[in-house]
């Protein structure tokens, strides 16, 4: 198995509008220049229309030459039209990940959306009205489809990507009313049980860039927002 490092380019929440073509073109050409591998954790589109995804999908046959993996956020489900996204995204060449796996150049990478919940013991529970339980078990389908793709996947480098956190941690910069609408712990269980390299998710456009979960798996939260500090939308990983 090839054993070199793999240079993971990743970003999140660009929240393509149906006038944005160009907006990311120079930064796609080059992280096609300096990576290995682009991941787009969610929030692709402003309000989840195939036409801001054609705008997207311009600037990436103009420039991306590297292999695609993406996974949807809650923007790009807006518009119920999520499926007519994926495939306008697939066409161009973007692996969209919802609940599956793929391995890509010797490492293995898990993907879904996420959902939110709340975190250690002030987590949203199944109990009292129908919509509450609604709520949380849209958050354990994603846990449990996330376990299920991680299942899937033999290699010895596991990359999760997500949109909502699985820890706190990258949180911090928000305002804590909203952190659980940001993610859920319910995510970070099967990434420290099937050990994973690397979590990346995007979401948290106030948060910080690194955490870890409890078991010391590195998280990197990658929107673009908050990766603006750094001057550049999108953050590059050695993996």
């Amino acid at each position: 198995m090839d054993k070199r490092a793999l240079r993971i380019a990743a970003t999140a929440d660009l929240h393509y509008g149906k006038h944005s073509r160009g907006m990311l073109h120079e930064a796609f050409a080059e992280i096609s220049r300096s990576a290995d591998m682009l991941l787009l954790c969610g929030d692709l589109t402003e309000y989840g229309l195939p036409e801001e995804a054609e705008q997207l999908v311009a600037d990436i046959r103009a420039t991306v030459r590297i292999p695609m993996v993406a996974v949807l956020g809650n923007h790009d489900f807006e518009s119920g039209q999520s499926e007519l996204l994926c495939k306008v995204l697939e066409e161009a060449g973007v692996n969209v990940l919802n609940g599956e796996a793929i391995e890509i150049a010797g490492v293995g990478f898990a993907g879904i959306s996420g959902f939110g919940g709340g975190f250690g013991r002030r987590m949203l529970n199944a109990w009292g009205e129908p919509l509450i339980k609604q709520f949380v078990q849209e958050s354990i389908t994603h846990a449990v489809r996330l376990e299920q793709a991680l299942t899937k996947l033999q290699t010895d480098r596991r990359i999760v990507v997500l949109h909502y956190s699985p820890i706190r941690a990258t949180l911090h910069g928000e305002d804590p009313e909203i952190f659980a609408f940001l993610g859920s712990s319910r995510l970070e269980e099967p990434i420290n049980r099937f050990r994973v390299t690397a979590v990346f998710h995007g979401h948290a456009h106030n948060g910080i860039l690194d955490g870890k979960t409890s078991t010391g798996i590195p998280v990197y939260n990658v929107s673009a927002p908050a990766l603006q500090k750094t001057g550049k939308p999108y953050r590059i990983v050695d993996l």
